[in-house]
């Protein structure tokens, strides 16, 4: 299973570098660290995870039943964090814990403002003693001073954020690059970090996202209402986004040095609207009805794009679904769960993987 990557690693696959490692991912009961810690394991990982207490209602993690270790515990708590940490010995973590939500951030300035940034401290701090070869600290798009211009955002250009929680992930990643350049990287401890824009999967039933607010408008049969139709951003289906993530930790485990910042971001064409999301949806869906409302809410940026070469260039990452194929593929997995009760994801990520092999061949 040769999947990506360049110069001296590209033939180590995936299962070769992560089969058998310890695997620490922060923020696993989330929506894409659920899906991170599920590929791990499939990728013969030993992996834990390290988050809040599984939230009650609908939950991925949840379905999917992981045969894991899990600590329950604040991420801004650094003494329980660097305990487990230590105790659990890891040889890569995956930072993924965060508050995720611009709108949020608006509510809850404090606690958005410490998870993400105070949480981010925290881990690298538990990282300097736990033996591990690096760690992969997840961020976002908004990282970056949004100058509402056409261009694509290169790794270079400048961090900033108007809101909270844009804020919290430029100064998290300020903070990842100031450890690694004062403490971790004498040490021998990688510092990665990883930009990616909107992500769409199976399995996310968060507040205040696109894709989720859909799916409940679908199964309760009501009307969906959306605020910015306007607003471009850079969608992903998540599969696409957690490979770049895979390959900066397969480069770390087999000491390839990757520390410092990576864009993953879709091509141009998948940089729609919120409005073409939704009616795309919906048309797939043969509903819900899409309603518009006055009413815009705390400020969004409006255009975001992500420029991905670097990674591209350097870890051979490509992403395999464009915006129409990862709307549809991320609709199957709702529908197989709401009519059949089934949790498709191990099918997806197989079915990814395939694709993977399939490009390998080429």
């Amino acid at each position: 299973m040769l999947l990506g990557g360049y110069g001296m690693d590209k033939y180590i696959t995936l299962t070769s570098a992560y089969k058998g490692r310890r695997v620490l991912v922060t923020g696993h009961t989330g929506f894409k660290g659920s899906w991170l810690c599920k590929w791990l394991q499939m990728l013969g990982a030993e992996v834990s995870g390290y988050s809040h207490q599984v939230l009650p209602g609908k939950n991925h993690f949840s379905l999917l039943e992981l045969d894991m270790i899990s600590k329950f515990g604040d991420v801004r708590n650094l003494s329980f964090l660097d305990n487990w940490t230590k105790e659990f010995k890891p040889d890569l973590i995956f930072h993924l814990a965060a508050q995720p939500i611009v709108r949020l951030s608006y509510t809850y300035p404090v606690d958005t403002l410490t998870t993400n940034i105070t949480g981010t401290i925290n881990v690298l701090e538990a990282a300097r003693s736990s033996g591990a070869k690096g760690i992969v600290v997840v961020t976002s798009d908004k990282c970056y001073k949004n100058k509402e211009w056409v261009w694509p955002y290169r790794e270079e250009d400048h961090l900033g954020g108007n809101d909270p929680y844009s804020a919290s992930k430029g100064c998290a990643e300020i903070v990842a690059s100031s450890y690694y350049e004062s403490f971790l990287k004498e040490a021998g401890i990688q510092v990665a970090t990883a930009r990616a824009g909107n992500v769409i999967g199976g399995g996310d039933w968060g507040e205040d996202r696109l894709i989720p607010d859909i799916i409940r408008a679908y199964t309760s049969d009501s009307t969906m209402t959306i605020r910015n139709p306007n607003s471009v951003r850079p969608w992903q289906y998540i599969l696409d986004v957690l490979y770049g993530y895979l390959l900066i930790g397969k480069s770390i485990l087999s000491r390839k040095d990757v520390s410092g910042a990576w864009n993953f971001g879709p091509t141009d064409t998948c940089s729609l609207s919120v409005d073409e999301i939704a009616k795309l949806a919906s048309t797939i869906l043969r509903g819900p009805v899409i309603q518009y409302t006055g009413k815009l809410g705390p400020k969004e940026s409006l255009t975001l794009r992500l420029d991905s070469s670097k990674s591209r260039i350097i870890l051979g990452w490509t992403p395999l679904f464009d915006i129409q194929d990862g709307v549809w593929e991320t609709l199957d997995w709702y529908k197989d769960h709401h009519k059949n009760n089934i949790v498709s994801t191990e099918r997806c990520i197989e079915d990814y993987i395939d694709q993977l092999e399939h490009l390998e061949e080429l």
